[in-house]
């Protein structure tokens, strides 16, 4: 068996410290088992490696969550990297057909699909490998676990078992699907047995194979790529689960939630705070997550979360934080916080003038060993200034080591690029007339080859 994990999708739910780069499942805000702090995508990973499957994992995800995947799990995850968002169905499609023709995997091995950002138990990674004795024992099309509801909510699509044709008790066979009904609907579908629909499922990956033929798309992975587009765009359950003849659900009774809104994810917070600040005593259910250099007071205050970053700011009574996604789509600020595969940056301050010359202001962490790549701009010059750490600077072919408290100058046009030989933070002053990511032509990323391709000088 082979898991697909589907990372994908922009934070809205869990503004500020969720955006446009940095969704949900990658806010270190939970805890490993030694104690440090951990996102849901690093603890599931560590969850899949616990029970012997993170070698049969890989990751399909969009072009703007590489980096930040490559930074919190490593460069040795296999990714399928989507050219465009299309929504799940071209994902998954995408992803089997790399299986297919780049891994060479038999027609009929059976592939599990399962969202990269599941709150569960260890033992729920376990029942993936019964999804396949389940897809060969009923020749099902797909099979899906299916959580015990433990109250009813309208927050969960629920999975509806047809009774007469269940086979034993280890599984069901699916009627139908109700997304998100209302509470008292829900309390009616659970006295029916129905189960929460998690959106973990497995099929046989010829099954997926075959749709891709019957769409007249190639699946030869390289020039499926090349036609990604003309995929339709639309989710695995609208294309595939609604037309499914055989469906079988598997019961899992256990721990699953999905951490989705502030109020959900606090409460599965060891801490109830994060970063500088004080939540004053007598406070009740008060949470505080400051990402922010700045301290934060909280008084006097109860079932309150308090959450800061760069991108704003939130002060939410805990049940009314699930609203928070109608409110920041009025905000239309660029990210002013992103983790890449070197370390992270902060922006931490942007202008543009009336004569149309922009200056953006950043701190830039890079990890040990870790490089920005050799790159060059036509629309700005840069100024950064070492605050801490040292490393090597390469400044149109010579060296230079670098150290706290030097300067560095890089002239419009100018090729550049900088290693941390220790953790390494630097102040960048961008002054230009655009400001803009298509404006950074990257020539190199490997070190040691930035190395050998500029001959450079050491000074």
């Amino acid at each position: 068996m082979y898991i697909t994990l589907l990372s994908g999708g922009s934070g809205k739910r869990l503004w500020p410290l969720s955006n446009d780069a940095r969704s949900k499942q990658f806010l270190k805000v939970l805890e490993d088992e030694q104690g440090q702090l951990c996102s849901m995508v690093q603890r599931v990973y560590g969850q899949l490696g616990t029970v012997g499957l993170s070698d049969a994992t890989i990751i399909a995800t969009s072009k703007s969550q590489v980096e930040i995947l490559h930074n919190q799990l490593g460069t040795d995850v296999p990714l399928i990297v989507e050219p465009t968002r299309r929504d799940t169905f071209p994902a998954i499609a995408l992803a089997a057909v790399y299986l297919h023709s780049v891994k060479n995997v038999p027609l009929d091995e059976v592939i599990s699909i399962l969202p990269v950002d599941p709150y569960v138990e260890d033992s729920f990674f376990l029942k993936l490998i019964q999804l396949e004795a389940i897809i060969r024992e009923t020749k099902a099309d797909l099979a899906l676990i299916g959580v015990k509801p433990t109250h009813p909510s309208s927050n969960y699509g629920y999975i509806i078992p047809n009774i007469k044709n269940s086979v034993t008790d280890n599984y069901i066979s699916v009627e139908k699907f109700v997304e998100k009904p209302t509470e008292e609907k829900a309390k009616k579908l659970i006295d029916q047995s129905a189960l929460w629909n998690c959106g973990v499922f497995a099929f046989r990956l010829d099954y997926i194979i075959d749709k891709v033929k019957a769409l007249g798309l190639p699946i030869q992975y390289e020039e499926l790529l090349e036609r990604f587009l003309e995929f339709p765009k639309i989710s695995f359950d609208y294309a595939v689960v609604e037309k499914a003849e055989n469906i079988v659900a598997l019961p899992y009774d256990g721990e699953w939630k999905d951490l989705g809104t502030w109020d959900t994810l606090t409460e599965e917070m060891s801490t109830t705070q994060i970063g500088k600040g004080i939540i004053s005593d007598g406070n009740q259910k008060v949470h505080l997550i400051n990402e922010l250099d700045i301290p934060i007071a909280v008084l006097g205050s109860s079932n309150l979360v308090v959450a800061a970053s760069p991108d704003g700011i939130l002060v939410s009574d805990k049940e009314s934080s699930s609203k928070i996604k109608e409110f920041v789509t009025a905000f239309d600020n660029r990210p002013m916080y992103e983790e890449r595969r070197w370390g992270w940056y902060r922006i931490l301050d942007y202008t543009k003038f009336e004569e149309g010359i922009e200056t953006l202001t950043k701190r830039i962490c890079i990890k040990k060993g870790k490089n920005l790549s050799y790159q060059q701009h036509y629309q700005r010059s840069e100024v950064w200034t070492v605050i801490r750490g040292c490393g090597e600077f390469v400044l149109n072919e010579k060296l230079f080591q670098v150290k706290p408290g030097d300067v560095l100058q890089i002239p419009i046009a100018s090729k550049h690029a900088i290693r941390g030989i220790t953790d390494l933070e630097i102040i960048e002053v961008q002054h230009g007339s655009q400001l803009i990511e298509e404006d950074i032509i990257r020539l190199e990323t490997d070190w040691n080859s930035i190395i050998d391709m500029c001959k450079v000088f050491k000074i």
